[in-house]
């Protein structure tokens, strides 16, 4: 199956002056949507309902990059999804089309009442909004959820205030996906996302022990969002617009006294080059803890076991 099979087309839209009047007058959900878990999903399923109500587009209205990143840099987390994987996901889950406004200093300096009669009602012309409860928006954070049911309230928008997702007595939030992907608890992590928890980066030239030993594997560098914590896992590569059962190591090679954090992906059943190719590469299950081995001959044997592990698990 190709990519373009899998996945529906983005719809994603950086300039306000480009949006087409078919995109004005729906309902708008705004806010960062990292990683686009649970409860994004609910924000959007209540977003096209309300849509469906107001006779227009459902449209989801981010930030690029995360305002953090420019007031705050040194706060600023590691994101969970780049751009158009953002839009990607946000689709799949119905969104008409995907705003992702370049975050400046003009943007960021605008007052909530500026925001909201700009942006809100002026440019997106929005009859109906769906927010969390922790939303905030304008300059310092001074809109709340309150300010944006009083600004609704005087010029007729419909609100809809989204009660956050729980799970085993947690809130399903970025921030918790975050830290659970950085302690490499991708399984709890994939269940609070609504599709399996993706990186991308570029295949680089590596040390070719892999090869050697039948088990090549390639070396992913510049890799842009989080990377889950040290360990063996089970996933998916894509590359050259198709996806193969992989097994990943991510961490030093400690056998050969080797201790720089490295991605390197074995895709099962491939065969070829992938040097200089873009790949993406989906964390579905976590196998075991990285660790030395005494032996060529022991390390073989525990590869050939991951390899079998990642097949099953990404297999189902």
């Amino acid at each position: 199956m190709t990519r373009s099979e899998r996945e529906p087309a983005v719809k994603l839209l950086r300039d306000l002056a480009l949006l087409p009047n078919e995109l004005r007058g729906g309902a708008v959900a705004i806010g960062n949507f990292d990683g686009v878990h649970l409860g994004h999903a609910r924000i959007v399923r209540r977003l096209i309902a309300l849509a469906q109500q107001v006779g227009g587009p459902a449209i989801v209205f981010t930030f690029d990059p995360h305002p953090v990143r420019i007031l705050r840099p040194e706060l600023a987390p590691p994101p969970l999804t780049w751009t158009d994987r953002k839009a990607q996901l946000l689709v799949a889950l119905g969104v008409d089309s995907i705003i992702a406004y370049p975050t400046n200093e003009k943007l960021l300096g605008l007052t909530d009442r500026e925001f909201f009669d700009r942006i809100v009602r002026g440019s997106l012309a929005a009859k109906a909004m769906v927010e969390g409860p922790n939303f905030f928006f304008g300059r310092d954070r001074m809109g709340t959820i309150d300010v944006l049911r009083r600004y609704t309230a005087e010029t007729g928008l419909a609100l809809e205030v989204v009660e956050p997702v729980v799970i085993n007595g947690q809130i399903v939030s970025s921030s918790r996906v975050r830290s659970l992907l950085a302690a490499g608890q991708v399984d709890e992590a994939c269940r609070m996302l609504t599709q399996p928890y993706r990186v991308r980066g570029m295949v680089t030239h590596g040390a070719g022990r892999g090869a050697r030993i039948g088990f090549a594997t390639a070396n992913v560098d510049a890799v842009d969002t989080l990377l889950p914590g040290v360990g063996v896992y089970a996933g998916r590569g894509l590359s050259q617009g198709r996806n193969w059962p992989a097994a990943i190591n991510l961490g030093p090679n400690p056998t050969f006294g080797e201790q720089s954090i490295k991605l390197e992906v074995h895709l099962i059943g491939f065969e070829g080059s992938l040097y200089g190719e873009a790949m993406e590469i989906d964390f579905l299950s976590r196998i075991r803890d990285v660790r030395p081995f005494g032996s060529l001959e022991e390390l073989k044997v525990q590869l050939a076991s991951d390899v079998a592990r990642a097949k099953t698990l990404s297999d189902t």
